[in-house]
C-alpha cells in the first residue's frame, strides 16, 4: 500500500490561443532561415507513444491544441491543425483562429492538403524522430507528381524557438511483482527471442514505452498518469536485451545479468553497427530508427500481442483494482446524490472523486486527466476542465464523468453521465440509446477471428436508428497496471485485429449534442470464452470488470426491452453483492436505492 497522495489534476491552461500568433511567427521565420517551406508538427516523441511528456508538447505548446492526437502543418501563408471527429469543438476554443485552420482528418489527407496550399515546388520539413516509416510513407505517396518534397530535420525548428522547453523526464523506475505480472522477464525474453529466431531476425528493436516496461516487468514516472518507463530496446535472438536509458532512472533496482545498460544517446549508433537483420516496426518505431539500421526489416512490435493478451495474474489483478475501484466511485456517486448540486463546480467535482480514491490508500495515480463535464462542456468529447472553462452545475443540466485510477495491480476507466436535477425527455431517450449499445456490447457473444470492426455496429445501432451517432471508437485496449489507452485491441470500424482472449477493452459508446449536452456510459470489459452450447463453435464473450451502478433515473423505460432490463438488473445485483460489502453505511444504502431492480 502506497501513502503518498498523488499529484492533484492541474486545472490551469497550459497554453491560451494568444500565444499562437507569435510562436507560430518564429516558427516561421526560423524555417525560413533553413530554406523550408514548411514543417509537420505532430503530437509525438521519439518513442511514438500516444502519450508524451510536457518536453515533447510541441503541437500544444505552437497551437494551444491539447488534443491526444492530431498534428500541425505550416505554411508560409496557413497553419492548419488537423484533428479528428474528437476534437472538432474543442479545437476551435483552443487555437487562434485567425492564424490556425483547423482541418477534419482523416476526411481531408495531409497529401491532399499540401498539394492545394502549399507553395509551387515546397520543401517540407519533419523530425524523423516523430514520425513512423508508414506515416511517411504514406505521406511520400500521397505527394507523388506534386513536385513537393518531404525533407528530414536532424534538429527540430521548433526546440529552437522555445525558450523555456522543459528538460526531458527522469523518473524513476520500480519493479512490477512477477505475482502481479504472471510471466518473469526472462520468460517474456526468451519467448520473444525465440520467435525473433522462427523469423531470421537476429535482433529487435523497441522503442514503445509500454512494451519496454511490459517486457523488463519495470513501471515508472517518466509519463504523468501512465506508469511507463521511457527507454529503448535491442532485444537478441538468444534472449539478452540491450537497454538504453538513463542510469540514474534504475537506482535500486535489480537487473537481470543478460541485460545491459547504456545511454540513450547510443541507440543510434548501437543500431548502425548490428549484424544481421534487425526487426522494427513501421507503424510504431521512429523513421529515424529505420533508416540507421544496415538490414533492417519491418515486422510489428512482438510485445504488443502478449501484452494485450493477459496473464492470469493480470485479470486476478484488474479485478481487484475495479472492486476497489467501484467502491470509490460508489462513495462519490452516493456523495453527489446528497451534494446541493447547484453551488458546485467540474472541478469541485472532480476534486471529490480523486479524494474518494486516494482513500483507497493504493492510488498511485489517476490514469488520466479526470473528463468532469456539465451542460455544453459535456458534448466535448475529450473535454478538460480548466479555471477558465470551470463551469457550475444547474438544473437541466447532464453531467458527464470519464475518470481512472492507476493501482499497483491494475488500472481503472469508468464514464457515468448523471442527472442536475430534472431531465428533458430527449436527454432521457438519447441517454437510452447509448445504454442499448452498451449493453448490446456487454452482451455480445462471437466466434474466433471476429475484430473490433465487426462488433462496432452493435452499439450503435440503436443511435442509428433514431439518426444519430457518435465520432469516436466504441473502445479502446487498456493496459494492466499500465497505460489506460493501449493498442493493437480497439472496438472500432477500422480495427480489422482479431480478438482474443485477455484482451482487456472498454465499451464507451456516446452521444453528443454541440452547444448543449454530452452523454458516454462506459465500463471496461475483457474477452474469454464462453460456454459450450452444443454446436462445437468456439465462441468468446465479455467479462464486465467495472463494478459501479449505472443511473436508472435517465432511462426511458419503454425503449429497453426485457432481454436488457434483464442485463442491467443483473450487472446491478452483482455490483450490490460484490461491493456493497466493501462501502461506508450511507454509501452501502444508497448503493441498494441504487441497485434497485427496473
Amino acid at each position: 500500500m502506497t501513502t503518498n497522495k498523488p499529484p492533484l489534476q492541474s486545472y490551469t491552461a497550459s497554453t491560451s490561443p494568444d500565444q499562437g500568433p507569435p510562436r507560430l511567427l518564429a516558427l516561421r521565420n526560423e524555417l525560413s532561415k533553413r530554406g523550408l517551406d514548411g514543417f509537420i508538427v505532430p503530437r509525438a516523441d521519439a518513442h511514438q507513444g500516444e502519450y508524451v511528456a510536457p518536453h515533447d508538447e510541441r503541437l500544444s505548446w505552437l497551437t494551444g491544441f491539447t488534443g491526444s492526437a492530431g498534428f500541425c502543418i505550416v505554411l508560409p501563408d496557413v497553419a492548419g491543425v488537423f484533428i479528428d471527429g474528437r476534437y472538432k469543438v474543442q479545437v476551435r476554443g483552443q487555437v487562434d483562429l485567425d492564424v490556425f485552420t483547423p482541418v477534419n482528418w482523416p476526411d481531408t489527407l495531409p497529401a491532399d492538403w499540401l498539394r492545394t496550399q502549399a507553395p509551387k515546388n515546397a520543401v517540407i520539413g519533419f523530425d524523423p524522430w516523430l514520425h513512423t516509416p508508414d506515416e511517411i510513407a504514406r505521406l511520400r505517396t500521397g505527394l507523388k507528381g506534386s513536385g513537393i518534397t518531404l525533407t528530414a530535420i536532424s534538429e527540430n525548428p521548433v526546440d529552437a524557438i522555445w525558450p523555456d522547453q522543459p528538460a526531458p523526464p527522469c523518473g524513476k523506475v520500480r519493479a512490477h511483482p512477477l505475482a502481479l505480472a504472471g510471466r518473469s522477464s526472462e520468460e517474456k525474453r526468451r519467448a520473444l527471442a525465440k520467435d525473433l529466431r522462427a523469423h531470421g531476425a537476429s535482433a529487435v528493436a523497441l522503442t514503445l514505452p509500454d512494451s519496454i516496461s511490459w517486457l523488463l516487468n519495470f513501471r515508472g514516472s517518466d509519463i504523468a498518469r501512465n506508469p511507463v518507463v521511457q527507454a529503448f530496446a535491442l532485444l537478441h535472438d538468444d534472449a539478452r536485451l540491450d537497454l538504453f536509458i538513463d542510469a540514474a532512472k534504475l537506482a535500486g533496482v535489480t537487473l537481470d545479468d543478460d541485460i545491459t545498460i547504456h545511454p540513450p544517446e547510443d541507440f543510434s549508433p548501437a543500431l548502425a553497427g548490428q549484424n544481421g537483420r534487425v526487426q522494427f516496426d513501421p507503424a510504431t518505431a521512429p523513421l529515424a530508427v529505420a533508416e540507421a539500421l544496415t538490414e533492417g526489416t519491418p515486422g510489428a512490435d512482438p510485445c504488443l500481442m502478449p501484452k494485450a493478451c493477459k496473464t492470469p495474474a493480470e485479470l486476478d489483478g484488474m479485478r481487484a483494482a475495479h472492486r476497489r475501484d467501484g467502491a470509490a466511485m460508489i462513495e462519490f456517486l452516493a456523495w453527489y446524490d446528497s451534494a446541493p448540486l447547484s453551488e458546485l463546480t467540474e472541478i469541485d467535482l472532480a476534486q471529490k472523486l480523486e479524494s474518494c480514491r486516494a482513500a483507497t490508500g493504493e492510488l498511485r495515480d489517476i490514469s488520466f486527466e479526470t473528463i468532469s463535464s456539465t451542460g455544453p462542456n459535456a458534448a466535448i468529447v475529450h473535454y478538460r476542465v480548466t479555471e477558465d472553462s470551470n463551469r457550475r452545475l444547474q438544473p437541466g443540466d447532464l453531467y458527464l464523468v470519464d475518470s481512472g485510477g492507476q493501482y499497483p495491480d491494475g488500472t481503472t476507466d469508468i464514464t457515468r453521465t448523471l442527472p442536475v436535477g430534472d431531465s428533458a425527455p430527449e436527454q432521457r431517450a438519447a441517454y437510452t440509446r447509448v445504454l442499448q449499445g452498451m449493453i448490446a456490447m456487454s452482451r455480445a457473444r462471437f466466434p474466433r477471428g471476429v475484430s473490433g470492426a465487426h462488433l462496432d455496429a452493435l452499439a450503435r445501432y440503436p443511435l442509428w436508428l433514431a439518426g444519430q451517432d457518435y465520432d469516436h471508437g466504441t473502445g479502446h485496449g487498456v493496459g494492466a497496471a499500465l497505460s489506460v489507452h493501449e493498442g493493437p485491441v480497439r472496438l472500432s470500424r477500422v480495427s480489422t485485429l482479431p480478438l482474443a482472449e485477455g484482451m482487456i477493452l472498454s465499451n464507451e459508446p456516446g452521444y453528443y449534442r454541440e452547444g448543449a449536452f454530452g452523454i458516454r456510459i462506459e465500463n471496461l470489459i475483457v474477452v474469454r470464452p464462453a460456454p459450450d452450447t452444443g454446436e462445437g463453435r468456439a465462441m468468446f464473450e465479455f467479462e464486465t470488470l467495472t463494478l459501479a451502478p449505472i443511473d436508472t433515473r435517465l432511462i426511458a423505460r419503454d425503449l429497453l426491452n426485457p432481454p436488457e432490463i434483464a442485463w442491467l438488473n443483473a450487472y446491478h445485483a452483482r455490483v450490490l453483492t460484490d461491493i456493497g460489502p466493501l462501502l461506508s453505511p450511507p454509501a452501502r444504502n444508497w448503493l441498494t436505492t441504487a441497485c434497485a431492480a427496473i
